[in-house]
């Protein structure tokens, strides 16, 4: 995914007049995400709190967090995107202190997703957050 930033994202979907129109800019967003290799398809790597399915794999390179990610519904791919947009390629800390919910809400975003899917949502933030919050306690 040619790594576009959160304000650029922000920017990006207010050209948008419409709801319709955002999320089909969210669903590109989604196909631009690198594709998973199928065996990575695991229970193990399995977000828990989604209705779809959705796969993290994450690994550290020189102190940044490193996430594949996947789903088999696309409009949860592009809300995936968004998420990285956030948090891949960043460090523990700027993980922990990035605003996501100030983020979420520029996008006006929550208030267009069904409860479920903003629970998953959150399930995946609090995941990648869990996980920063654990590094930076080592």
């Amino acid at each position: 995914m040619s790594q576009l930033n959160t304000e650029e994202i922000i920017d990006d979907i207010g050209f948008f007049d419409d709801w319709e129109e955002r999320y089909k800019y969210i669903i590109d967003l989604g196909k631009e995400l690198s594709p998973m290799d199928d065996s990575l398809h695991t229970d193990d790597r399995l977000v828990k709190g989604c209705q779809s399915s959705v796969w993290l794999e994450v690994k550290q390179d020189d102190g940044r967090f490193c996430f594949l990610v996947d789903s088999d519904a696309v409009i949860v791919r592009g809300l995936l995107a968004l998420v990285m947009a956030a948090f891949d390629q960043k460090s523990p800390q700027e993980i922990t202190d990035f605003d996501v919910d100030g983020y979420f809400e520029a996008l006006d975003l929550e208030r267009h997703l069904s409860p479920t899917r903003g629970n998953g949502l959150r399930a995946i933030v609090a995941k990648i957050k869990l996980l920063a919050v654990t590094e930076l306690n080592k």
